[in-house]
């Protein structure tokens, strides 16, 4: 619970808007998915996400949240929570920002019982044309790890916390084909000295009428130091409906 407080706070200061932000406007996406997942559970399951982002003169805050579910013969084999939220501080030069963000996973399967992240940085917009965006983060923080109790060949292995300074490094890359198919590759990495976390996603979105559109994504999340009893690295295939909203 302690933890679950910690992360709630830290997102929570995240999305508390600045003044000078307050009375912006939001837009992004929200989105429904199916999907196929490999790894620590090989299941069909399904998701909902949503991502919104507001920006004013000097500061930009975003915030991002999904959830997968998937059941086998009744029984759940799929059952994952995400939550994140950033603030960034723009600067004269377009290109730079600094950063704060906290992020919360919760994933029954995966071998533990939380995760969280919270840190800072600094951002630099490496393209920034009409086709081609990359932007590219780094800074550190601090994670904190809740492994969950397990049996691992009739031997009990009991659940412990692991906390430890870590470094993340972000990249997110678009590429508009044409006015209306969009590709894009999102990567994120969490180093830390007990476990490194590493997701990649790469997508196609496609427009199907005014703010609707459709999206295939391969997903690719791998741990260095999975907990024992437990795959190292998951894989998701999907395909989304997608609603745009805002500018």
């Amino acid at each position: 619970m302690k933890l679950i407080a910690f992360a709630t706070i830290g997102t929570a200061a995240l999305l508390s808007a600045p003044a000078a932000i307050a009375q912006a406007e939001w837009s992004g996406e929200g989105s429904l998915s199916a999907g196929y997942t490999t790894g620590n559970t090989e299941t069909t399951d399904a998701g909902a996400g949503l991502k919104a982002t507001r920006d004013a003169l000097n500061w930009r805050q975003s915030g991002e949240f999904s959830f997968d579910y998937g059941e086998t013969d009744g029984a759940e084999n799929k059952n994952r929570l995400y939550v994140a939220g950033q603030l960034d501080r723009k600067f004269e030069n377009p290109r730079w920002t600094a950063y704060g963000r906290s992020s919360y996973e919760k994933d029954e399967f995966s071998g533990y019982e939380n995760r969280i992240f919270v840190g800072g940085g600094v951002g630099y917009k490496v393209l920034m044309g009409d086709i081609v965006t990359w932007t590219l983060e780094g800074g550190p923080g601090y994670k904190i790890d809740e492994v969950r109790d397990r049996t691992v060949n009739g031997l009990f292995i009991p659940g412990q916390t692991e906390e430890s300074v870590a470094f993340r490094a972000g990249s997110r890359f678009a590429y508009n084909i044409n006015d209306n198919v969009t590709l894009s590759n999102d990567t994120d990495i969490v180093y830390a000295e007990v476990s490194t976390q590493l997701e990649n996603t790469l997508a196609l979105t496609a427009t199907l009428y005014e703010k609707f559109s459709v999206r295939f994504s391969y997903d690719v999340r791998h741990e260095t130091e999975a907990p024992v009893g437990t795959e190292d690295t998951d894989t998701a295939t999907r395909i989304s409906l997608v609603y745009g909203f805002g500018k």
